[in-house]
């Protein structure tokens, strides 16, 4: 099982002084998201810093850009970092894609079914194994004369994942997909209850498994030896979880363990601007749900006994910013990332 830190926006001076500070203490990779700044260039100076690294984004936000240029970027990044580049996609909501980007939203995922598949046909074009021709409802392609097609190289085969919540955007992943980014606020309940069941319908309607399907799970894992030394952590999770939360579409996720009415109560206060009250509403025990908190020389241990046999990568969502507060903490987050990689 794979360790990884995930990282929002910096510098390419800072991610790249990063990257290489992660790959000695014993990371396997970095996963990138998309918010205030696009991931690529961020990439770029991470795997020339650090080349044993694997790179992800999770996600990138597919709607604003044509499956053609999404192709491109990802054959040039697996190019350059050898291979050590997957692709991870997501439809993001949709006041964002139609007052942010200036994009079309319409069903997300039959729209992200025919992003993939447009994709793959971008990525078979190159290849030269046919002529672009990709016809589906939202996306048309079949031009692609050679002097713009990019050159072939030795990392072709690209892996692309979506991220996926509801029951349809899981059968894509599993149908088409190599794997699904689940998402943050995630419980096993759900894990085992919903998204596997789906992923597996999916694989099953393409002819293949669970075991063709990569899991790549961010996890709030919050380590430390006393109550105090968590409690930044803790209240960070807390505060995370119950943003997520306040999502009417992620009311499941609390109804499912028997915390209904919980997205409401987070909904009127996020509406009066109560961020601590928010945090307040997860309670210890929702909390034992949606993340791991352990002691140091526990949490490698927690995380195995949780995810192995489930998830193909781990990735820390609050390691980044624990190691920004507290540099000397970098090296026992990579004992985490060794005995997790070894376990």
């Amino acid at each position: 099982m794979n360790f990884d830190l995930m990282v929002g926006g910096s510098s390419w001076k800072k991610i790249a002084e990063l990257a290489s500070r992660i790959e000695a203490a014993g990371f396997n990779g970095m996963l990138f998201t998309e918010g205030s700044q696009v991931p690529w260039m961020m990439i770029a100076a991470a795997a020339t810093a650090a080349p044993r690294l694997e790179f992800t984004t999770g996600i990138a936000v597919a709607f604003p850009r044509s499956p053609m240029i999404s192709a491109q970027i990802a054959w040039e990044l697996a190019h350059n970092t050898q291979g050590q580049f997957r692709l991870g996609l997501g439809s993001q909501v949709r006041g964002h894609i139609e007052r942010r980007y200036s994009a079309v939203w319409d069903r997300p995922a039959p729209q992200m079914r025919d992003y993939v598949e447009a994709f793959k046909a971008c990525i078979r074009a190159f290849k030269r194994e046919e002529k672009l021709h990709h016809e589906g409802p939202y996306y048309n392609l079949s031009l692609l004369p050679g002097q713009w097609s990019p050159a072939r190289h030795d990392y072709e085969d690209i892996k692309i994942d979506i991220s996926a919540v509801g029951p349809y955007m899981c059968r894509v992943a599993g149908e088409l997909c190599d794997g699904v980014h689940v998402h943050p606020m995630h419980s096993m309940a759900y894990i085992e209850n919903r998204l596997l069941p789906e992923l597996a319908a999916g694989a099953k309607k393409a002819g293949r498994s669970l075991k063709d399907i990569d899991l790549i799970i961010p996890v709030f894992a919050v380590p430390g030896d006393t109550p105090e030394e968590r409690g930044p952590m803790i209240n960070r999770a807390k505060t995370q979880i119950a943003f997520y939360g306040s999502t009417r579409n992620y009311a499941f996720q609390f109804d499912d363990l028997g915390f209904t009415g919980t997205t409401a109560r987070l909904g009127q206060k996020m509406k009066a601007g109560d961020m601590q009250g928010m945090a307040d509403t997860i309670s210890d025990e929702m909390l034992e749900h949606f993340a791991l908190v352990a002691r140091w020389d526990d949490m490698a241990d927690a995380l195995i006994n949780r995810y192995q046999g489930v998830a193909y990568r781990v990735v820390s969502y609050l390691a980044s910013e624990d190691i920004q507060r507290n540099p000397d903490n970098l090296g026992r987050w990579g004992e985490i990332a060794r005995a997790v990689n070894a376990g």
